[in-house]
């Protein structure tokens, strides 16, 4: 461990190239407090990414990186895994690269339960080519491919997640310290594969885009921060909650206070809680912040060398190769 570390020490020389503004400024600064919380070894750690803004992470941590093509980051975060188990990979990925080229590698690395952490940057827009909308561009937004206004219906990434196989999902707010924080060393510590979806401000092509429940002013009635086990409360003085409605099949704001009986406890094992928190929508409902699933399996690059059918047994680490051991026996 590098419990010695400080956030500087996970920073590196380069130049960070962002919009002034850019949220993704937030998630970096918070990235590098987390590593060194947790005390994460920059030998062992890599951080891979695809194509956009997003992209540009690798370049900004003082870790081993690969900035890879379009989409194709989960692809080769596998192979990295499968070939180095012992190695902390996370992946960076935005709407466009992960949602729309990336999204069938996106859906076999949570199926598969790969371990790696996976961050995507949703910013409902292409910032990098300036400012065509994505796949998570909501209805009527206007950009440069859509003058009219786009008529795409939207991908909702938890949902996706969800239908996907992912076995941990979580949800933060770019700016919001504590609660990104949180959600990255809980993915840090899960064993297996974690999706993070963090909600980022385009500050130039999309500017204010989830203001409804990110801003200042609607943080407290807007944002649900779960927590397993605890109430699924909000607002001034937690006085609303959400109750399940077993007539209508979904869940229903109440008054907390008077109905304390009624609010449900958050399962983060509970899929089905899960997807109805993941399609709540701000303003009609809170939007929910915090790990909103998480359930143990076994990992795949665990089955993968249990169940090889060549026979492919690890007796080693790469270390150990490099220092000319045998890793690898063929039975």
């Amino acid at each position: 461990m590098s419990a010695s570390l400080t956030a500087k020490d996970y920073t590196t020389s380069q130049e960070v190239r962002w919009c002034p503004g850019c949220g993704d400024y937030a998630i970096l600064k918070t990235m590098t407090r987390v590593l060194a919380d947790v005390g994460a070894e920059r030998e062992n750690t890599v951080f891979i990414s695809g194509i956009g803004c997003s992209s540009r992470f690798p370049y900004y941590v003082e870790t081993y990186g690969f900035h890879t093509i379009h989409g194709r980051a989960p692809a080769v975060a596998t192979g990295l895994k499968l070939a180095n188990p012992e190695l902390d990979i996370w992946v960076v990925t935005g709407d466009g690269d992960g949602l729309s080229i990336g999204a069938n590698h996106l859906l076999h690395a949570l199926r598969r339960n790969i371990s790696l952490k996976i961050l995507l940057f949703n910013n409902e827009i292409y910032g990098l080519t300036k400012g065509q909308y994505s796949p998570t561009s909501r209805i009527g937004t206007r950009s440069p491919s859509s003058p009219g206004g786009s008529f795409d219906a939207p991908v909702s990434p938890g949902l996706y997640a969800l239908g996907s196989g992912a076995r941990f999902i979580a949800r933060a707010i770019d700016v919001d310290r504590t609660g990104l924080a949180g959600v990255l060393e809980a993915a840090h510590g899960y064993d297996g594969g974690a999706f993070v979806e963090i909600f980022q401000n385009c500050i130039v092509y999309n500017e204010d885009v989830f203001e409804s429940f990110a801003g200042r002013e609607h943080a407290a009635e807007r944002q649900l921060h779960v927590r397993h086990g605890e109430p699924l409360v909000f607002g001034a003085g937690d006085s609303k909650g959400l109750r399940f409605d077993t007539g209508k099949m979904a869940l229903e704001l109440i008054d907390a206070r008077e109905r304390a009986d009624e609010v449900l406890v958050h399962d983060e094992t509970n899929a089905t809680l899960a997807q109805l928190l993941l399609a709540m929508e701000a303003p009609e409902m809170p939007v929910a912040l915090g790990v909103i699933y998480r359930v143990e399996d076994e990992t795949f690059e665990a089955a993968f060398y249990d169940n090889h059918p060549t026979g492919f047994k690890r007796t080693g680490k790469v270390a150990d190769a490099l220092r000319n051991t045998n890793t690898w026996t063929v039975e």
